[in-house]
């Protein structure tokens, strides 16, 4: 296959990473069966939504995700400056009583705008009713041929309890409750902040007995909170 030229490269990648599930190299190889040998920003210009969603290892995903990168694949919604990745705050032990863990999949800031098989990072944060902290950035590193990637991305998020994600696919989010996450898929993503003020509010009320466990409440106090969940 002939080189790609750095604007061709990035486009696809961004197209991939806005898929659930997809390779780069299975979107590559696709896009060399539509438009053949070389790939280039003309030839990617002039791909339709009908002929993407002719690539076999596209034909089940929904086609909102399909648009959002078709128009990466065309050099739209494109940053060509990187955006600035929040600030990690301190933690130390004993801090933040009462609080979980949370990992957001991340592609740019503190937005949650990821997939779990394909976002860009992880922002780590610990949460409780009174507040939010940023205390980690993670990058899940490449899965070689005869590993499972979302084995080892949940690996990388196995101290946390709660996994916020665009989307995740069932072997996927089979592997993450096996390391302990609790996934909860935002379709239409959202900054951090405001989709953790939300879990704030459920924290200060009466959380549902798995959260209350994942706060290392004991079963009598989880029992008080599900019985006023019900009041």
């Amino acid at each position: 296959m002939s080189q790609l030229s750095q604007e061709v490269a990035l486009r696809i990648a961004l197209a991939a990473r806005a898929l659930p599930d997809t390779e780069i190299k299975d979107l590559l190889i696709g896009l060399l069966g539509l438009v053949g040998e070389p790939l280039t920003a003309g030839k990617l210009n002039k791909v339709r939504l009908g002929k993407l969603k002719q690539i076999e290892s596209l034909s089940e995903i929904d086609e909102e995700y399909l648009k959002q990168a078709l128009g990466f694949l065309k050099g739209r919604n494109i940053e060509t400056e990187p955006v600035p990745l929040p600030q990690i705050q301190a933690i130390e032990p004993g801090d933040m009583k009462d609080s979980v863990r949370v990992a957001c999949a991340s592609n740019q800031g503190s937005k949650i705008d990821g997939h779990f098989g394909s976002c860009a990072r992880f922002l780590i944060f610990q949460v409780s009713s009174e507040e939010s902290r940023l205390v980690d950035i993670r990058q899940p590193r490449d899965a070689s041929e005869d590993e499972d990637k979302n084995a080892i991305r949940a690996e990388t998020i196995s101290d946390c309890q709660v996994l916020y994600t665009v989307s995740i696919g069932g072997p996927a989010a089979a592997k993450a409750v096996r390391a302990g996450l609790h996934p909860i898929k935002l379709p239409n993503g959202g900054e951090a902040e405001e989709v953790l003020q939300r879990l704030q509010d459920t924290l200060s009320g009466s959380p549902p007995p798995w959260l209350a466990k994942a706060m290392g409440h004991d079963p009598e106090q989880r029992a008080r909170f599900k019985m006023e969940a019900n009041a």
